[in-house]
């Protein structure tokens, strides 16, 4: 069982990644109670795998100390359930031009007479958590797709492709519409088109014989290796963007023999590269 503990300064960006951790599978909570972890804790243990990655945040909503929350992290080191806390920091410039842009009240401005106030305020009240915290993360020079990024590099399920960036390559035909979901779309009828050779029309660009045809004259081979060349230096790019999923569409007139031929051989350049890719061709079975 994966559990994580979100705190950190009020305006940092901790429900940013709350929303970020939701997406990488994680069961998250907002708020809840000190008291009430080591039950959830329980009840993640017992359960049937439903909760095994769990984020939970904890702020000073919660209270005025933070003695409720080490107790829960102590039951929890004597449940033999692991648990990590992720820190969320940024500047005191950055919180108070966030809370200037929301308009929203900080939630110590009662406690103190000013928003520098509650701030200074609330770093007093963290510094214990932040002395306990596993990682640390801070967002003042961070976009949202960052964020994201550095949270899947933390946080992404263990493997091969931890972490990375799914590129989808996908195959379409004009005729149909040009798919939405693309990121980038390449167009591949200036070449040779096997729909005009009788024994290569009922083929697909998946078959020897088309891709033979496709590839003969060396345009192909070009416009492959120049694909190559641009999609190579964006990938690691978008990425760095936080982007978790780029779709690549290669299209030709119908969808059956050059995108086809081209979106294979592109898939397979990307994934020799070591990125997971996942392949698709839309309409093979469209007339």
């Amino acid at each position: 069982m994966e559990f994580v503990i979100i705190s950190g300064l009020s305006g940092a960006g901790k429900s940013k990644a709350a929303s970020f951790m939701e997406d990488m599978d994680y069961f998250c909570v907002d708020n809840l109670p000190a008291p009430l972890i080591p039950k959830f804790a329980e009840l993640g243990m017992a359960g049937a795998g439903e909760y095994d990655r769990v984020a939970l945040v904890s702020d000073v909503r919660a209270g005025t100390n933070f003695d409720g929350l080490f107790q829960a992290l102590e039951a929890l080191e004597s449940m033999k359930c692991s648990y990590r806390i992720l820190f969320m920091d940024a500047s005191d410039g950055t919180i108070i031009k966030r809370y200037k842009e929301t308009r929203r009240a900080h939630p110590l401005a009662e406690d103190a007479d000013s928003l520098e106030g509650a701030i200074a305020l609330e770093r007093r009240m963290l510094a214990p958590l932040r002395g306990r915290a596993d990682r640390i993360i801070d967002t003042t020079n961070l976009s949202t797709a960052k964020l994201k990024g550095v949270l899947r590099q933390m946080f992404g399920r263990a493997g091969a492709y931890q972490g990375r960036m799914e590129v989808r390559v996908t195959s379409f035909g004009f005729k149909h519409g040009v798919p939405m979901e693309a990121d980038l779309i390449f167009d591949a009828r200036f070449l040779p088109n096997p729909f005009y050779v009788t024994e290569l029309r009922p083929l697909t660009g998946l078959d020897a014989g088309v891709r033979d045809y496709v590839f003969q004259n060396g345009q192909a081979e070009e416009f492959l290796s120049r694909l190559w060349d641009l999609v190579g230096w964006l990938l690691p790019r978008y990425e760095e963007e936080g982007k978790t999923s780029l779709v690549i569409s290669v299209g030709c007139t119908g969808g059956h023999h050059r995108s086809v031929a081209i979106a294979h051989a592109l898939g397979e350049k990307i994934r020799a590269q070591g990125w997971l890719v996942a392949e698709s061709h839309r309409d093979l079975g469209r007339n």
